[in-house]
């Protein structure tokens, strides 16, 4: 497990790395954007991230698990559920937040979306569950899952800083971006469903 982990973490810096230079270029682009709009971009953003994530997280699990699918239905809520808005929660909110309060930003908020709109973000969870339910799959595009989590964590920051920043801040925020989403969404889709994979091939 660790030389997976390992392995996908490498594989996916890269292009994380691609996706945290267009977050740049996104904050460079709206960094005076009102709040309000700055928020509604980020409800839009987080929670079709979650929706990607819940989907995918929850497909691989059921691809690796060789039972009944009855008999996997409250795991694979649970494991769908937990790792997708868990996890883009730390993605797209708690490590942005840190950052936020890092650079002394004046509008920080940690903005947890399954509490402050939980009936946008906790449903698309759902949906995405359900989804790999009848149809479970892992070609779900990743770069598609990697952007949506940059922009919903460069939406963050720019409803944070509310005025133009310094441009030295603009390496420190790219290296929160990368952060926030290499090791997340590598956690999500792969790491956290497989750890329930061998778990339940140990106790089984």
């Amino acid at each position: 497990m660790f030389k997976l982990i390992i392995k996908e973490l490498k594989s996916h810096s890269p292009f994380t790395g691609m996706g945290a230079l267009t977050g740049i270029v996104v904050l460079i682009l709206f960094i005076n954007l009102p709040y309000n709009i700055s928020y509604k971009v980020f409800y839009t953003l987080h929670p079709l991230h979650v929706f990607v994530s819940a989907y995918v997280t929850a497909s691989m699990y059921l691809l690796h698990i060789n039972e009944n699918k009855k008999r996997k239905i409250l795991p694979l809520i649970l494991i769908g559920y937990f790792g997708s808005v868990g996890i883009a929660s730390i993605s797209d909110s708690i490590i942005p937040f840190l950052g936020e309060i890092l650079l002394n930003m004046p509008n920080t908020g940690i903005h947890l979306g399954f509490i402050e709109e939980w009936w946008i973000v906790n449903p698309l969870a759902f949906l995405g569950i359900l989804l790999a339910y009848f149809k479970p799959s892992t070609r779900f595009p990743h770069a598609v899952h990697v952007l949506l989590s940059t922009w919903a964590s460069t939406f963050h920051i720019i409803m944070s800083a509310g005025m133009n920043i310094s441009w030295y801040l603009y390496i420190v925020i790219f290296l929160f971006l990368f952060v926030s989403v290499w090791i997340p969404c590598c956690t999500s889709d792969i790491i956290f469903p497989l750890l329930f994979v061998k778990l339940k091939k140990k106790t089984g």
